[in-house]
């Protein structure tokens, strides 16, 4: 059976929507697609607010209550039946998003077993055949097949294999 790593945070859960509006609710100001293409919300911002995102991602609670990307719970269902599938975070950047995470997993994904959580500080550990995620530095030391999850801050990269949402992991993977 072949082994997959799939990242949480904009692969299956949305934060960057709860981080945009955490910000417009702040700054009365909404960030717009085209401010976002290819940027990281830091640097889409003024420079006085760009460490705002790192402070909102290390609330207690901020982690809890994402919304769930369309699609991805039953098809991580679907993938759980026929991988060996391991869900990933490198959540030690935000040491408070730990119980929040797995908190959130248990809730939204009951099929998924404490075993098949990663919440780790460095993805370089991983080796999996395949890895989905958003972010192409959790690539670098990885062997297998890699998957890149599209989000705002990666529609710049080329050179992986993309998906744009779940129907399309369904239809590469099932």
């Amino acid at each position: 059976m072949l082994t997959i790593a799939i990242d949480m945070d904009e692969v299956i859960a949305d934060a960057a929507k709860k981080l945009e509006a955490w910000y417009q609710r702040d700054y009365g100001r909404v960030l717009t697609e085209t401010e976002l293409y290819g940027k990281n919300l830091d640097e889409a911002v003024p420079s006085l607010h760009a460490g705002v995102f790192h402070q909102y991602a290390n609330t207690p609670g901020f982690f809890r209550d994402l919304e769930m990307m369309p699609c991805a719970d039953s098809i991580l269902e679907q993938i759980n039946k026929s991988y060996g599938l391991y869900l990933v975070s490198a959540a030690m950047e935000f040491p408070n998003s730990l119980k929040d995470k797995f908190d959130w997993i248990e809730e939204k994904l009951p099929f998924i077993t404490w075993k098949q959580i990663c919440l780790c500080g460095s993805k370089s550990i991983i080796q999996t055949d395949i890895m989905i995620d958003d972010r192409i530095r959790n690539f670098r030391s990885f062997k297998g097949r890699k998957i890149l999850y599209s989000a705002h801050h990666n529609m710049l990269e080329t050179g992986y294999e993309r998906v744009n949402n779940w129907r399309e992991i369904e239809e590469k993977l099932l």
